[in-house]
């Protein structure tokens, strides 16, 4: 059977996928529009997690007694081996490269489960990402019609443009407007330009950034700010803010965070040793630890503490961290400490 009404269905995948919001609300708005693509029983949008090879999903409804086996990593397989995340076009069983009954996903958990037929493709983007999988399942025995694929096809781009993760890592990106450039980094303490955005020397792949980022988000929470050098020497070059947005929640979970460099902001006439100190009080270390850790006296450290107090306007030590945190106004202890 032809999909009813092929215009006023693109239409209505088009209007979810330009609504903002989360991806998983988008994922759950499409399911409606695409039942009248294809008439399934069950549905599966997800999105791929490289690093884990798991599916990680955004919409499912009707797999309710096979969700552990589709969340493993040999459920990644078996898709992969039936060419549907690459797949040209939405296939349906008979375009499968491989009989059904030869892959365990069918002989051991569809079939069992009741399900004939489906209708499945991947979401990949203009740039060629892969971002995940639609996969839909019914328990009719008629297949797809060639009408319903060729619409399905048709609307596959607007739902990757819904669904890509880089869209909710951009709406993060755009919080810090001041922001020179950015980057993402991964889960995994990758560091990976962010595609429309200008990229800068502190946050290129490989950049020893990733590691104080990482630190300062675990002490932090979901957003940190710091000062970095643009050069290697700590003491000696320019000077960025670097602002870290923790983007964990943006599945499939591949993103820890958004780097943003801006330039510094006013030092208040503080100089490189008194916002290594401040790194250290910030941390709420010891005046003696900061010391050990800058190889100068716990006198000379204390001096550096009087500067750092008058300069900011700072009544105590705290309050000179608070003001220091708040503005990124510090040097990280991961910088120097030995």
């Amino acid at each position: 059977m032809a999909p009813v009404d092929p215009e006023g269905t693109v239409a209505q995948i088009a209007a979810v996928a330009a609504v903002g919001g989360a991806a998983e609300e988008r994922a759950l708005a499409l399911l409606e529009p695409l039942r009248r693509v294809y008439r399934f029983d069950a549905a599966l949008i997800s999105l791929f997690d490289a690093e884990r090879r798991v599916q990680v999903p955004v919409a499912r409804r009707g797999y309710e007694p096979i969700h552990q086996y589709l969340d493993s990593s040999t459920f990644v397989d078996e898709i992969e081996r039936a060419s549907l995340l690459r797949a040209a076009r939405p296939m349906r069983v008979k375009d499968l490269p491989v009989a059904p009954m030869e892959l365990p996903t069918w002989a051991e958990h569809l079939q069992p489960a009741g399900f004939r037929e489906g209708l499945g493709a991947g979401l990949i983007t203009p740039d060629g990402r892969c971002l995940g999988l639609l996969w839909f399942k019914s328990g009719d025995v008629t297949p797809a019609s060639d009408e319903a694929c060729a619409l399905l096809q048709r609307v596959l781009p607007l739902i990757a443009a819904a669904l890509d993760p880089l869209r909710s890592v951009r709406t993060i990106a755009g919080i810090v407007g001041e922001a020179d450039a950015a980057a993402v980094l991964t889960r995994s303490g990758r560091i990976e330009p962010l595609p429309g955005r200008a990229g800068h020397p502190v946050v290129h792949p490989g950049s020893a950034v990733a590691d104080v980022a990482a630190a300062r988000l675990e002490r932090d929470g979901a957003c940190t700010s710091f000062l970095y050098p643009v050069d290697a020497g700590i003491r000696t070059g320019e000077l960025v803010r670097v602002t870290a947005l923790s983007c964990a929640a943006v599945a499939p979970g591949t993103f820890r965070a958004v780097l943003l460099v801006a330039t510094a902001p006013p030092l208040h006439g503080l100089t490189r040793r008194e916002l290594e100190v401040l790194g250290g009080l910030v941390e709420g270390w010891s005046n003696a630890r900061i010391a050990a850790a800058l190889f100068v006296s716990p006198r000379t450290v204390i001096s550096h503490v009087e500067h750092v107090m008058a300069k900011l306007d700072a009544g105590s030590r705290t309050m000179a961290a608070m003001r220091a945190a708040r503005q990124g106004l510090y040097l990280p202890v991961e910088l120097y400490r030995g």
